[in-house]
């Protein structure tokens, strides 16, 4: 039976602090950059995400999802963010993208996510990997991980 893996798109996947923070500068009047038009697809991989889920997505032993919270903040999210799979993970990957607001509800083996509270991780049923944590702190860990508990 394959495992389950689902993967945050917010500061995992993609670089939503740093866009953020950098809309802050340019203009601070905006409390929520993420409000703004085109926000989420514009923005930038996280460093090693792209190849990372590629790799997991070649391996038999895992169903690999992306599974990412909506901002309350901007309605058009939930497009840009499908929008975003599709530019940097092509068209089939539109498919295991999962928009919810409780990351609790959905069963599987494993959660990536560089929150373990806040949108239902605390609930999740199998292992949080912190992404940004000391133990998991880059894309690199993560797969080293995955290729040491399944000699990869």
């Amino acid at each position: 039976m394959k495992k389950i893996i689902y993967i945050d798109m917010d500061d995992v996947l993609c670089d939503f602090t740093g866009a953020r923070l950098k809309a802050l500068e340019a203009n601070p009047a905006i409390q929520y950059p993420q409000s703004q038009y085109d926000f989420f697809r514009k923005l930038n991989p996280i460093q090693d995400a792209i190849s990372s889920i590629n790799y997991l997505l070649q391996q038999p032993e895992f169903e690999v999802y992306i599974l990412t919270a909506p901002s309350v903040h901007n309605p058009l999210c939930y497009t840009e963010k499908r929008l975003w799979v599709e530019d940097h993970l092509g068209f089939d990957m539109i498919n295991r993208l999962i928009i919810s607001p409780n990351k609790g509800l959905n069963l599987g083996d494993y959660l990536i996510d560089d929150h373990d509270t806040g949108r239902g991780q605390e609930n999740f049923n199998g292992q949080l990997l912190k992404f940004g944590s000391p133990e998991f702190p880059n894309w690199i860990s993560i797969l080293t991980f995955f290729k040491n508990k399944y000699h990869l």
